[in-house]
């Protein structure tokens, strides 16, 4: 055992309710006997008058008192109110019955040598005709009184009777209590402890024997980590209510502190990312998409029936995969191009070698001539640079899988785009799905139309000859993780597809457009985006060329 090791929690919860508990039953049992003992008091002091009333209420005593008032005589311990006051005390247990005169002097006393002598404390009350009950001290000691006025036939006070009762039995009355009292505090006070103890056990265990300063150094530790994390992490309830989100979960998740106490769905709205924070949807490394953000998402259950999530950005990592795509779809490309450029040496070195110098003439032309042709076509109703590039070389992409590509003949997009990279990523999209789709059809085609609307609107369709999307499933492909194509690897697994759709939506709702998909008139599917405002004013760029031109004389 260390020197000074700090108490447990359990250990400090049982000493306080140990403390209550013997607080509580000692203030209970005071109060129980502070009323008890004035109970007691006035229960003698209404005996001791009952007496005296009883004794007064003889006519005898008034008559012989004052018989012997006006015979002059003196008390003895004979004589007949003396005799009768002692026969009265003896059978009721008082400690005296005293008879007193309208002098105030005694007739009756239990020490006969108090006979004749003027009582010790004031009578003017009692024989002023009223009943008093106190308690008072005496010549026999404290005692509980009681005093009745002693009236004759005719109602005049001629005397008085005086009862005490010994204030010892009271106080031996309330001890004689004491002891059930005391055992009635001890059993509730046994039973409060048992609790107390069962509880603090109780309490151990939940907080695994920790001390104040260990729960406190943990608290400041797990704040400072959470607060502290690269990744997100966000904490629900058993009822699915937001108890914990941290730095960096408010950032990608866009939420503030108002979102605790809150359940998950109400603070982030419907969608995919709610459904994978509640557990609705299930498995590893869970690929979701919030506002511009890719996310990964890891859900673990508590035991107390909650969950803990953790979330990292994929965005810019989803975007440079983006990139990498773009660059591997140019190396297909470039790769097609060269099998197809060796083909035609090949082709073209036998013509030579046959002598055939006409034919390899002729060839060598058709061969640049259609090349040409396809990019002189695309250039020609594609006048952004990107976007040319970029169907040119899927053309080559396409024509090695077997797979028609084509400008539909009403495409026309100038070269006014406000985002060209961001449409690059939606057509690069589009026709790899499409050339996926196209592929293994009977007559595989797919057309591209792009074109210009109302100066500022840039509409593009995506045609394929594939199966199509089903009317059920038309509203599904646009959700993250959602996807008809096969698993691939492990790190290109189902978990992260399905989001090149959903990205696209969000690109195109971030633009005030929106994206459909039917069926194309091959019997396909036929993606189609509408953006506004995705083109820059043509009078707005009108406006600035005499601008330009000056300064550039």
């Amino acid at each position: 055992m260390r020197v000074g090791r700090p108490r447990r929690v359990s250990s400090h919860v049982l000493a306080a309710q140990l403390a209550l508990v013997i607080g509580v039953t000692a203030l209970v049992s005071g109060l129980f006997l502070a009323p008890l003992s004035d109970q007691l008091d006035r229960q003698a002091m209404r005996r001791a008058l009952a007496i005296a009333q009883t004794t007064a209420a003889r006519p005898e005593l008034a008559a012989q008192l004052t018989a012997a008032a006006h015979a002059a005589d003196r008390p003895t311990a004979r004589g007949p109110l003396q005799t009768e006051a002692e026969r009265v005390r003896r059978a009721t247990g008082a400690e005296y019955v005293v008879i007193m005169d309208e002098r105030g002097i005694r007739w009756s006393h239990p020490s006969p040598s108090a006979l004749g002598h003027h009582v010790s404390t004031d009578p003017g009350e009692v024989l002023a005709g009223h009943d008093v009950t106190q308690i008072d001290e005496g010549t026999l000691g404290r005692s509980a009184r009681g005093k009745v006025p002693l009236r004759d036939p005719d109602g005049r006070v001629v005397g008085a009777v005086s009862v005490g009762i010994d204030y010892a039995n009271v106080r031996e009355g309330l001890l004689a209590l004491v002891p059930k009292l005391l055992m009635y505090a001890g059993g509730a006070l046994a039973a409060g402890a048992l609790a107390a103890y069962l509880l603090a056990r109780r309490l151990r265990r939940r907080t695994h024997a920790l001390a104040f300063s260990d729960i406190s150094a943990l608290l400041a530790e797990r704040e400072a980590m959470l607060h502290g994390l690269a990744e997100g992490v966000v904490a629900l309830d058993s009822g699915g209510r937001v108890r914990l989100v941290n730095d960096e979960a408010q950032r990608l998740l866009g939420l503030g502190p108002e979102a605790l106490g809150r359940p998950v769905t109400e603070a982030l709205g419907p969608g995919r990312t709610a459904d994978v924070l509640t557990g609705r949807v299930t498995g590893r490394d869970l690929v979701t998409v919030r506002g511009t953000r890719v996310l990964v998402a890891n859900r673990m259950p508590t035991a107390d029936g909650g969950a803990v999530a953790t979330l990292r950005d994929r965005t810019e990592l989803e975007r440079l995969g983006r990139e990498l795509e773009g660059t591997r779809g140019l190396l297909d490309a470039l790769r097609a191009q060269d099998h197809e450029h060796a083909n035609r040496l090949h082709t073209l070195l036998g013509l030579l070698e046959l002598g055939l110098y006409e034919e390899a003439a002729q060839f060598v032309t058709d061969a640049l001539g259609v090349h040409r042709a396809t990019a002189e076509e695309v250039t020609e109703r594609v006048h952004d640079p990107l976007v040319s590039a970029l169907l040119v070389g899927k053309s080559a992409v396409a024509a090695e899988r077997g797979v028609a590509l084509r400008l539909a003949p009403h495409s026309l997009l100038p070269d006014r785009l406000v985002d060209p990279g961001g449409l690059v990523t939606v057509v690069g999209n589009l026709v790899d799905n499409a050339l996926d789709a196209a592929a293994g059809s009977a007559d595989p085609a797919v057309e591209v139309e792009l074109r210009g609307q109302d100066d500022r609107t840039v509409v593009l369709a995506v045609r394929d000859t594939g199966p199509g999307v089903p009317p059920e499933h038309r509203e599904l492909v646009f959700e993250e993780g959602w996807s008809t194509k096969a698993a691939g690897p492990a790190a290109d697994g189902p978990a992260h597809r399905g989001l090149g759709l959903a990205l696209i939506r969000r690109f195109a709702q971030r633009a005030g457009g929106e994206v459909r998909v039917g069926t194309s008139p091959e019997g396909g599917a036929e993606f189609r985006v509408v953006l506004p405002e995705a083109l820059v004013s043509d009078t707005g760029q009108r406006a600035t060329e005499p601008a330009r031109t000056g300064a550039r004389a």
